[in-house]
């Protein structure tokens, strides 16, 4: 084998958890993915010179936590607007622009986590690439320092042992637990209780967005207030305004979005959580809108988080533009 062969084995099945492990650290899809590539570029200059005191896998999260934790430390944290203020009293007032400074949270496309090199499909793996990715959970993370985040996500989510996480950060295992326990505090007043997030069987998530996809086509206010939760959170970052309760939530849609355009809706998923992506109609056909996620439990819809941003549906796989009939092709 050649060095480049050889590298490429012994690393390239990790690319994937890499990428997961880089956006809970960021909340962002874009900087995970230039992380990623640089972590790899980083290991390559260095793979001479790799010892194997570790396994190769320790190895790159270490080259990867040490490259998030700049980036986090250069650039913060990436919110929502339920992060940066009260919800909105009336749903009639006009929305507010967020600071074009601030750098929002981004949905993840779920095909980006699921693409693995030839050979390397291991279910491990993969189980390892989707795991703790909720919206809510990213967004509630971005709380926290960026070590606190770095030994949560590696002890809580990825489940590694206290020693090894200790060893990667170059700290002791009671730096880790003390981490760890403050960590844990601070997330309880943040994220929803347990049971509000409890997701049902993918097929019926499936038909709750077929549901809500055909409310927001047809404009009908009164089919989506049948699937939305009596608390029920609508957030539309770049946009400050933001809403909870289904009466403001369906009294905004009312108001503020349906007399304004019609919508074609196209299924994705981010984030593992049902999604679609919204085009408004214009005289040449339909333009890219924005990227709804959809928080569904067993009593109906939690969160809508919709990301006003045209810029997403390319990694999406999606067009700009679909054709006057608005079927995505």
């Amino acid at each position: 084998m050649t060095v480049s062969t050889d590298f490429i084995s012994e690393t390239g099945q990790f690319r994937a958890e890499l990428l997961a492990y880089c956006y809970r650290m960021l909340g962002s899809a874009d900087e995970a993915e230039d992380l990623v590539q640089e972590t790899y570029l980083r290991a390559w200059r260095s793979y001479a010179g790799f010892e194997g005191r570790s396994s190769v896998r320790t190895w790159l999260y270490r080259i990867a936590t040490n490259a998030c934790l700049t980036a986090i430390d250069r650039r913060g944290r990436r919110p929502l607007p339920s992060g940066l203020g009260a919800p909105g009293d009336d749903p009639g007032d006009p929305v507010r622009e967020g600071p074009p400074q601030v750098p929002w949270l981004q949905p993840m496309p779920s095909t980006l986590l699921a693409a693995q090199p030839a050979g390397a499909a291991d279910p491990a793996t993969v189980a390892v690439s989707r795991a703790g990715l909720r919206l809510a959970l990213v967004a509630a993370w971005q709380y926290l320092s960026a070590r606190q985040r770095a030994v949560l996500i590696l002890r809580d989510v990825l489940d590694w042992p206290a020693a090894e996480v200790a060893d990667l950060l170059a700290t002791s295992t009671t730096a880790v637990n003390s981490a760890l326990r403050r960590a844990r505090a601070q997330l309880a007043g943040v994220l929803p209780a347990e049971d509000s997030v409890a997701e049902p069987a993918d097929s019926a998530q499936r038909a709750l967005l077929d549901q809500f996809m055909a409310a927001f086509e047809h404009a009908d206010v009164a089919a989506l207030a049948r699937l939305l939760r009596d608390d029920v959170v609508l957030e539309m970052p770049p946009l400050l305004t933001w809403f909870a309760g289904r009466d403001n939530v369906t009294e905004f849609f009312a108001r503020q979005v349906f007399p304004q355009a019609q919508f074609k809706m196209v299924a994705t998923t981010a984030n593992g959580q049902p999604a679609a992506a919204a085009y408004h109609c214009d005289p040449s056909g339909y333009q890219a809108h924005g990227i709804t996620v959809l928080a569904v439990t067993g009593t109906g819809i939690s969160r809508i988080d919709t990301f006003l941003d045209p810029g997403l549906f390319p990694k999406f796989g999606l067009p700009q533009r679909l054709p006057p009939g608005g079927t995505a092709p």
